[in-house]
C-alpha cells in the first residue's frame, strides 16, 4: 500500500487520471492525500469532485481557500469572480450533495508520520494544537448553522494568533493560516498583501517559523513558491492550472511524479 499527496489540482481532471497512471496508482490499496483547492481556475472542477468523493476513505482532502470559495458561492454569500470556473459544479444536479461532501473535509490532517494543510500553521502552533484548532472550525462548517459561520469567516483581521481569541474571530485567523497565508512573522503576525516567494520586511515563509526537528509537513496554495521537496516543508503546488505541472509524491519514499499541464489561466496567479 502506497500513499500520494497530490498537489492542487484545481479542476485539472484529466492531468489528474494522467498523473495517477504515471504513479502506478492501485484504487483498491493505494491512499490519495490531496492538499486542497479541488475546485476552479482549471476546466472540470464537477468531474474532479466526482471522483475525488467516490474514492471514499482511500481519499483524504483538506480544505483549500478556492475549495471554501465554491461552498460560499452555492451558498450565495460570496460575489463571483470573473475567473471562476466552477459553474460546471454550481449548475449539476448533484451540486448541493458535492458541496455538502466538501465542506466537512478537514482543515488539516496528520497520519503515518506527515501533516497536511493547504497554505501553512502559525508557529506558536505544535501539530496536536493546529489539529484541535483545525477542528474548531470543522464543528462549524458541519453544525446546523454553518451558514452563520460562512457569513463571519472572510476578513484578514485579526492578522494574529491569541489565545484569548473567541468566536469569528477566533475560527477566522485558523481559517486564514490553514487556507491563505504564506508570509508571518517569527510572533505569528500574518501578511496577506505580498506576492511571490520573497517574504516582505520583517516577515519570512511561514514555514521558516517552524521547528526543524517537528513532523514534516506537505502543503500547496503556493504555486509561485512552486514545488518544494525539503522534508521538513515539502510544497507540491506546481502551478498545474498556470501550464506547469502536477506533482504527487509517494510519502514512504519520496518519490516525485509528474505530469506537464495545459495552462488554463495566465501564468503567476494564485
Amino acid at each position: 500500500m502506497a500513499t500520494y499527496a497530490i498537489g492542487d489540482v484545481q479542476g485539472c481532471f484529466d492531468e489528474l487520471q494522467a498523473l495517477l497512471k504515471e504513479c502506478g496508482y492501485r484504487k483498491k490499496s493505494d491512499r490519495l492525500w490531496f492538499v486542497g483547492d479541488l475546485v476552479n481556475r482549471g476546466p472540470k472542477s464537477l468531474e474532479v469532485l466526482r471522483f475525488v468523493r467516490d474514492l471514499g476513505d482511500r481519499a483524504v482532502v483538506v480544505l483549500g481557500n478556492h475549495d471554501l470559495h465554491l461552498v460560499t458561492q452555492h451558498e450565495g454569500f460570496e460575489r463571483r469572480r470573473k475567473d471562476d470556473t466552477f459553474d460546471d459544479v454550481l449548475e449539476a444536479a448533484d451540486a448541493r450533495e458535492l458541496v455538502e461532501w466538501l465542506r466537512t473535509r478537514p482543515m488539516m490532517h496528520a497520519a503515518d508520520g506527515y501533516a497536511m494543510v493547504h497554505a501553512g500553521l502559525l508557529p506558536q502552533w505544535s501539530i496536536e494544537k493546529a489539529r484541535r484548532l483545525g477542528a474548531e472550525v470543522e464543528a462549524a462548517l458541519r453544525a446546523a448553522g454553518y451558514r452563520e459561520f460562512l457569513k463571519n469567516m472572510y476578513g484578514s483581521k485579526p492578522e494574529a494568533w491569541s489565545d484569548s481569541l473567541a468566536g469569528w474571530d477566533r475560527l477566522r485567523v485558523v481559517v486564514n493560516a490553514m487556507t491563505r497565508m504564506r508570509f508571518c512573522t517569527r510572533e505569528g503576525k500574518m501578511d496577506f498583501h505580498a506576492k511571490g516567494a520573497k517574504p516582505p520586511p520583517g516577515h519570512l515563509r511561514w514555514y521558516e517559523t517552524r521547528a526543524a526537528k517537528e513532523v514534516p509537513i506537505v502543503f500547496g496554495h503556493w504555486s509561485q513558491l512552486g514545488l518544494r521537496l525539503d522534508p521538513h516543508a515539502t510544497c507540491l503546488d506546481s502551478g498545474c492550472v498556470w501550464g506547469g505541472s502536477l506533482s504527487a509524491l509517494r510519502l514512504e519514499d519520496r518519490a516525485l511524479y509528474q505530469i506537464g499541464c495545459n495552462g488554463y489561466q495566465a501564468p503567476g496567479g494564485e
